[in-house]
C-alpha cells in the first residue's frame, strides 16, 4: 500500500495522522516526508518537493509506504505529477485531512478538485475529519465540505473517519517516540512518584503517566478511524 497525505493547508495535521495513523497500522511501511519547512531528520527518508523523480523511483522498489506532503511543497508535487503522465497511479490512496476552520475547508476543497484533475478517480481519495470538536456535530462542523462532496463526490467521505484534538500529538512531535509504545508501557508511574524524594523526578514521573493515559486514550479513536478508512478496498 503507497499512500500520499496531502492538502493545499498547512496545520490540519498531515503530519500526525500519516506517523500516528497509518504508519503504525500498515506492517513494515517506511514513512517519507515532503518538506521544504521543518522536515523532520527522524523520519526514514526525506526528499524535496521538485526531486520527483527520486520520489518515483523510491516508489518502485517499496511495498509500504507513507507519504507525508508539505503544504509548501504540495502545488510543486501535483504540478510534476502531470508532467509526468501516470505517476499518480504510482499512489493507491491519497488522504485528504480536513478540519472546520472556513480557510481550510476551502483549501481542502481545492486540494480534491486538483486531484480529480490530475484523474485521481474518488475511489482512491479519502477525506479524514481531524481536530473535530467534541461537542458539536461533525456534520455541522464540517457542513461547506460536506454539502461539496454531496455535490460533486470527488472522494470517498466516512463520517467515521475522524479524530478529535488530543494534546498526546503534540506532546510526541520530534520525540520519535510511538504511541503504540508509549500506551503498553509497562512502568508504573504512580508507584515512581509516590518513592521519589526530589520534585523535579516526580514532576518528570508526572508528566510520562499523563502521556501514558493520553496515548491509551487515543488508540482506540485511531484505530477506529484506520477502518474506517477502507484501505482494504484498494
Amino acid at each position: 500500500m503507497k499512500i500520499a497525505v496531502l492538502s493545499f493547508s498547512g496545520n490540519v495535521g498531515k503530519s500526525t495522522i500519516a506517523r500516528h495513523l497509518l504508519a503504525p497500522r500498515l506492517p513494515g511501511a517506511k514513512l517519507i516526508s515532503i518538506e521544504s519547512i521543518n522536515a523532520g531528520e527522524e523520519l526514514d527518508h526525506v526528499i524535496r518537493g521538485r526531486q520527483f523523480a527520486e520520489l518515483q523511483e523510491y516508489l518502485q522498489v517499496v511495498e509500504e509506504v507513507v507519504v507525508d506532503i508539505g503544504a509548501s511543497n504540495v502545488e510543486d508535487l501535483l504540478a510534476l505529477m502531470k508532467r509526468y503522465q501516470g505517476s499518480h497511479e504510482d499512489f493507491d490512496v491519497f488522504i485528504v485531512p480536513a478540519v472546520s476552520a472556513g480557510k481550510q475547508q476551502r483549501d481542502t476543497m481545492a486540494t480534491l478538485v486538483e486531484l480529480s484533475r490530475l484523474g485521481i478517480p474518488a475511489a482512491k481519495v479519502r477525506v479524514l475529519f481531524n481536530m473535530v470538536e467534541e461537542d458539536g456535530e461533525l456534520e455541522h462542523q464540517f457542513e461547506p465540505l460536506l454539502a461539496f462532496l454531496k455535490q460533486s463526490p470527488m472522494a470517498q467521505v466516512s463520517l467515521d473517519c475522524r479524530l478529535g484534538f488530543n494534546e498526546i500529538y503534540g506532546r510526541l512531535s520530534g520525540s520519535g517516540e510511538d504511541l503504540s509504545a508509549l500506551a503498553a508501557d509497562p512502568t508504573d508511574y504512580k508507584a515512581r512518584i509516590k518513592n521519589s524524594t526530589d520534585s523535579d523526578s516526580k514532576l518528570a514521573h508526572a508528566q510520562r503517566l499523563a502521556m501514558q493515559r493520553l496515548a491509551r486514550g487515543v488508540l482506540p479513536e485511531l484505530d477506529a478511524c484506520f477502518e474506517a478508512l477502507n484501505l482494504n478496498e484498494q
